[in-house]
């Protein structure tokens, strides 16, 4: 329950610091600061309590682009300056405060010019990302250049792999395991190479919390499953109709190998799918 409740606290934390580094260059420091705690605090009252990730991720999407609200914040501030009254509220629905979420975002092109320079200022800042300098960032930016961080509840594989350092090893020695079969290592006692490497791999998987007993079973089994069944029945269609369990054996070891490795795969597969769609 602790990592749910800091998951959906950590999103709440990203999507106001997107917002506040939006807003250098085009807010004051103060300006900044108080427009970060008042967003922190609508959010909270729209999460109502909320400790879903899930949940916190559709009250962020009614919020919308941090770089808009960022615009639309330094838009009200020049049009307060010019107000008799000096009003400062974050904007609502229809202006009451009982409202549910921000107004719509208008297109940059219907905005204000002001606001649409200070779109642009926004997304600018946020564009610069201090990733861009960490090793294989391009290839990070690219397979996750289609998702929508709303979807994947901010997260991509560098954040899986930081909040489960122990189940990425896990993943990796089974994939590891798989990519050793065909090299032929000497055996060490009884064992082969791969299948030590395995097992280390699979009591991982079974003594994490991270997964539900289901899906450990079919992911540290899936490799099994792959060299057991998955020889008997490839090797069984390579003989045909040549009777002999000779060369059904043959047969047998020269796909179950194969199988391990196909079978590996889909179980690292499953354990990346559950793990990353983890609630």
């Amino acid at each position: 329950m602790a990592v749910v409740i800091e998951r959906a606290d950590q999103l709440i934390l990203n999507y106001v610091s997107k917002a506040a580094d939006a807003a250098h260059g085009v807010l004051s420091a103060d300006q900044r600061l108080d427009f970060a705690k008042r967003l922190r605090a609508r959010i909270e009252h729209e999460r109502r309590g909320s400790q879903n990730a899930r949940e916190v991720v559709r009250v962020l999407e009614r919020f919308g682009d941090p770089a808009a609200l960022v615009a639309r914040e330094a838009h009200r501030l020049a049009e307060r300056d010019r107000a008799p009254d000096g009003t400062a509220v974050l904007p609502r629905v229809d202006g009451t405060p009982g409202a549910a979420h921000f107004p719509t975002i208008r297109d940059d092109a219907e905005l204000p010019r002001s606001a649409a320079q200070h779109v642009r200022l926004a997304r600018d800042r946020l564009s610069r990302r201090p990733g861009r300098g960490m090793p294989l960032a391009g290839l990070r930016r690219a397979v996750m250049s289609s998702a929508n961080p709303m979807t994947t509840e901010g997260r991509d594989a560098v954040t899986i792999a930081r909040e489960h350092p122990r189940e990425t090893v896990a993943m990796a020695l089974l994939l590891v395991a798989a990519l050793m079969v065909p090299f032929n290592l000497p055996a060490v006692a009884i064992f082969r190479v791969p299948v030590i490497i395995w097992a280390i791999g699979a009591v991982i998987v079974l003594v994490s919390d991270s997964w539900t007993l289901r899906d450990r079973l079919m992911g540290i089994g899936a490799p099994i499953v792959g060299y057991g069944l998955g020889g008997v029945v490839v090797g069984g269609l390579r003989v045909g109709s040549e009777a002999g369990f000779d060369r059904f054996f043959t047969e047998f070891f020269n796909v179950s190998g194969i199988m391990f490795m196909i079978g590996a795969g889909i179980g690292v597969v499953l354990l990346a799918y559950r793990l990353f769609n983890v609630s």
